[in-house]
C-alpha cells in the first residue's frame, strides 16, 4: 500500500450527529450517527465500525486519525467541568465577578451576568506584586502559598488556576506556586495563566485560565479512555485533534490546554470550505454550515478564513456578544446561529415564530425520530414540506414519523397562528433562512464585505436543504455543496495542517522601539511553536507566519498587522508604523496622524506545509440526467406545492445539468434546488448552483 493509499479517519462530534469520514486514496466514505451525550466516545465506536466494514479494511490498516469534540464547549455551558479552585494576587479575589464593567445591555437594570466558574469561596490569594514590566514589586510570600495546601486539599478541588496580575511579563511567580502546591497535590491539575493565555487584560486572561482548569480533567479523561478503546479495537495509528484555530495538534498539548478545543468542530468546517474554494479557484466564499444544533457562517478570502482571538462561550443570550465568558485563544472567526435541524419552533407572545435557540439535540430529538420528541423542530418543518424521505433519511439509519412531525408543527405552530400544517411548516423554515441570512449580512457588513459578492459553500446535514432560500435572501448568485458535505467538518479535519499559534505580550512605543527585546520574543515563540508543530509533524516542512496587534496611543482596541519574518532593527519602527497605518485604513477608510501608535500582542504560528491543491480542470460537457422519481414539495414562489424530479447524486456523473425546482439526495444529506437555480455537476463531482440569468 502506497503512503497516499494509507487510510486516514476524521470524527466529528456535534451536538447532535456523530460524523466520521474516511479517506483511502481517492475513495471516500462515510458514517453518520446520533450522538452518545452520555457517552460520546461510544457514538464514535459505533461511527467507526460502520464504516470500517464498508471500507473493507481493518482498523490496523488507519493511518491517521483526527479528531474534534463538542465536549469542551458542552462542560463550559452545562457547567458540568472540575471542581476548580483559581490562585490570584492579593487584591484580585473578584476579579472574575467585576469582570470588565461593561454592559451588553446598556439601560437593562436587570441585566444578568455569566456565574463565575470558580465560586468565591474557591477564589485564594497570596501577597506577591510584578508590574506591567515585569519587575518584582512585593515578593512572593511562599508561607502564604503553603498555608493554601491543606485549604485546597479541604475545598476537594480537582484543578488549580494560577492567575497572577502581569504574569504575562514575568511568570516566575506563578511557576513558583505550582511548583509548592503541584508537589502537595499531585493528582490535581494545574493550569498557569502565562501558558495558557500570556497576554494583556487580566480578566481575560484569567477567565480563560479558569476555563483550561475547568476542563482539563474532563478532557483528559476522555481522551485516555478514547485512546485506550481504540487500541483495545486494533488501532495502532497516532490520534490528533483539531484545534479552534484550524490547526491540529498532538494528545499531550490538547490535554495541556484543552480549552483550544472549544470551537473545534466548526474550525474543521472553515478548513473545509477553504479547501473547496482553493480547488475552484474562488477568492470570496461563504461557508455556510448547518447541523443538528446549531449553523455556522464564516467568509473566506483568497483560501483563508478569518482568525481572531477573541471568542465568547457560555453566554446567557446566546447570540449576545458580551454575555458569555471570554476566552483569548486563537479561534476561526465565525458567526454562530441557534439554527439547527434540531431547533425547536414556537410563537411567542407577539404570535411571532421563533426558531432556536433550544434544540432537541439528538436525544430525544425532532419529533420524527420518534424518540418522544415533543416539540416541533426545523427537521420536522422540512419533512412536512416534502424536502426530506422519510425511509431514506440518514443513510436509511433512522426512519422519520410524518405523523409525528405533522402533529408537532400544527400543535406549536399551526393551532396558535390559525395556519393550515403546510403554511405552519412554511413559517419555521422561512424564519430559520431569514434569520441564517441576516446573520451572514450583518457579519458581512462588520468586516467590510458585501455578502452578494461572495460564492456560498454549503455542508453539514442541514444546510443544502437550505443554502438556496439562503442564497436568494442575500443576493447570492452561486452556490456549491461539495463532494461529502453531510460530513464536511470531518472532511475537513483530514485537510487541516499541524499548526500551532503562541501569543505574547510586549508592550512597545514606536517612538521608543526596542528592536532587540521584540527579537528576543519572538525568537523563543517560534522555537516553542516549532517544538509543538514538530511532535505531530515529524520532518515535514514547516511554514512561519507572525503578526502584532497595534493601535493608536489612548485607544482601547487594536488591530492584526501581518508581519515578515525576519529579525527587527530599530529603523523597522517606520515599516510598523506603514503597515498598521494601511490596515487601519482599509477598516476605517482613513489613518490618523501625528499620534504615536503602539504594540500590544504579537504572535507566532507554525504550520507543516499543506501538499499542493490541484485547481479544478475544466468543465465538463453538460447532459440531462434521468430522475429516479418525483416528489411534492412546497414551492415558496407559488405557496404551494410543486412536483419536482428526485435525483440520486451517486448517479449523477460529472457533467449532469439539473434546472430547478429539483430534489438531489445522498446518504448524509439533501440538496433542495429552488426554481430560479440551475446546477451542474462539476468535474470533481461538487453540485454547481447557479442562479439563472432571467
Amino acid at each position: 500500500m502506497s503512503t497516499s493509499d494509507i487510510p486516514r479517519l476524521g470524527v466529528d462530534i456535534g451536538g447532535t450527529f456523530t460524523d466520521v469520514a474516511l479517506e483511502v486514496g481517492d475513495k471516500h466514505f462515510s458514517s453518520k450517527v446520533l450522538t452518545t451525550t452520555d457517552a460520546p466516545e461510544r457514538g464514535v465506536m459505533d461511527a467507526l465500525q460502520i464504516i470500517i466494514v464498508e471500507a473493507g479494511i481493518q482498523p490496523a490498516d488507519v493511518g491517521l486519525i483526527i479528531h474534534g469534540t463538542t465536549l469542551a464547549t458542552n462542560a463550559l455551558i452545562e457547567r458540568k467541568g472540575a471542581r476548580t479552585a483559581l490562585v490570584t494576587t492579593e487584591g484580585f479575589r473578584d476579579c472574575l465577578e467585576m469582570r470588565s464593567e461593561s454592559r451588553y445591555e446598556q439601560y437593562d437594570l436587570s441585566i444578568d451576568m455569566p456565574a463565575p466558574l470558580v465560586p468565591r469561596r474557591r477564589r485564594f490569594t497570596v501577597p506577591e506584586r510584578i508590574d506591567a514590566r515585569g519587575n518584582v514589586r512585593i515578593a512572593l510570600d511562599e508561607g502564604a502559598v503553603h498555608a493554601l495546601i491543606p485549604i485546597l486539599k479541604a475545598s476537594a478541588a480537582e484543578a488549580v488556576a494560577i492567575g497572577l496580575l502581569h504574569a504575562y511579563a514575568n511568570p516566575s511567580h506563578e511557576r513558583r506556586i505550582a511548583d509548592i502546591l503541584g508537589a502537595a497535590l499531585p493528582d490535581v491539575c494545574f493550569s498557569l495563566s502565562h501558558e495558557v493565555s500570556p497576554e494583556l487584560r487580566e480578566y481575560e486572561r484569567i477567565s480563560t485560565t479558569c476555563a483550561n482548569a475547568y476542563v482539563q480533567p474532563r478532557m483528559a479523561g476522555y481522551l485516555a479512555n478514547l485512546e485506550r478503546m481504540l487500541r483495545a479495537l486494533g488501532y495502532r495509528c497516532p490520534l490528533l485533534m483539531m484545534l479552534s484555530g484550524g490547526g491540529v495538534a498532538t494528545i499531550e498539548t490538547s490535554i495541556r490546554f484543552p480549552v483550544r478545543l472549544v470551537e473545534s468542530g466548526p474550525a474543521g468546517g472553515a478548513i473545509f470550505s477553504s479547501h473547496i474554494a482553493a480547488e475552484c479557484a474562488l477568492d470570496k466564499v461563504l461557508s455556510f454550515d448547518m447541523g443538528g444544533t446549531t449553523a455556522k457562517i464564516c467568509l473566506i478570502d483568497d483560501g483563508a478564513p478569518q482568525t481572531a482571538h477573541a471568542f465568547e462561550v457560555a453566554r446567557i443570550y446566546r447570540f449576545k456578544k458580551g454575555s458569555g465568558l471570554p476566552l483569548r485563544i486563537p479561534v476561526i472567526e465565525m458567526v454562530e446561529i441557534g439554527a439547527g435541524g434540531g431547533s425547536i419552533a414556537t410563537v411567542d407572545a407577539m404570535q411571532r415564530i421563533t426558531v432556536g435557540p433550544r434544540s432537541a439535540g439528538s436525544l430525544p430529538g425532532p419529533a420524527c425520530y420518534d424518540q418522544h420528541g415533543q416539540h416541533a423542530t426545523v427537521t420536522d418543518a422540512d419533512l412536512v414540506l416534502g424536502r426530506l424521505d422519510a425511509d431514506n433519511f440518514a443513510g436509511g439509519s433512522i426512519r422519520l414519523n410524518v405523523n409525528a412531525a405533522l402533529a408537532a408543527v400544527q400543535r406549536d405552530v399551526g393551532a396558535a397562528l390559525s395556519l393550515d400544517q403546510d403554511l405552519a411548516a412554511f413559517g419555521i423554515a422561512e424564519m430559520v433562512d431569514e434569520n441564517m441570512s441576516n446573520a451572514a449580512r450583518v457579519h458581512s457588513i462588520e468586516s467590510g464585505k458585501e455578502s452578494g459578492d461572495y460564492t456560498l459553500i454549503a455542508f453539514g446535514g442541514a444546510a443544502p436543504l437550505h443554502c438556496a432560500r439562503v442564497a436568494e435572501k442575500l443576493g447570492i448568485k452561486r452556490f456549491i455543496v461539495p463532494v461529502a458535505a453531510g460530513v464536511g467538518s470531518a472532511v475537513g479535519f483530514l485537510r487541516a495542517p499541524v499548526a500551532y499559534e503562541i501569543v505574547r505580550s510586549n508592550y512597545q512605543q514606536l517612538s521608543k522601539f526596542d528592536a532587540d527585546s521584540v527579537n528576543a520574543v519572538l525568537a523563543q515563540m517560534s522555537q516553542e511553536a516549532s517544538a509543538v508543530v514538530a511532535q505531530a509533524a515529524q520532518d515535514a516542512p514547516l511554514i512561519e507566519k507572525r503578526a502584532v496587534f497595534m493601535r493608536y496611543r489612548g485607544q482601547g482596541h487594536e488591530i492584526a498587522v501581518a508581519l515578515p519574518v525576519r529579525a527587527f532593527n530599530d529603523k523597522d519602527a517606520a515599516l510598523l508604523a506603514e503597515l498598521f497605518e494601511r490596515a487601519y485604513a482599509n477598516l476605517y477608510s482613513r489613518a490618523v496622524p501625528g499620534v504615536d501608535i503602539e504594540t500590544l500582542t504579537w504572535t507566532v504560528s507554525v504550520s507543516s506545509k499543506a501538499p499542493p491543491r490541484s485547481v479544478q480542470s475544466q468543465d465538463p460537457v453538460p447532459y440531462q440526467p434521468k430522475p429516479v422519481g418525483m416528489r411534492a414539495i412546497y414551492d415558496a414562489a407559488t405557496a404551494g406545492p410543486v412536483e419536482a424530479p428526485v435525483f440520486e447524486r451517486a448517479q449523477l456523473r460529472p457533467g449532469a445539468l439539473v434546472c430547478g425546482p429539483a430534489v438531489i439526495v445522498e446518504r448524509e444529506t439533501t440538496t433542495l434546488l429552488s426554481a430560479i437555480f440551475d446546477a451542474i455537476i462539476d468535474a470533481r463531482g461538487n453540485i454547481d448552483c447557479r442562479r439563472r440569468a432571467t
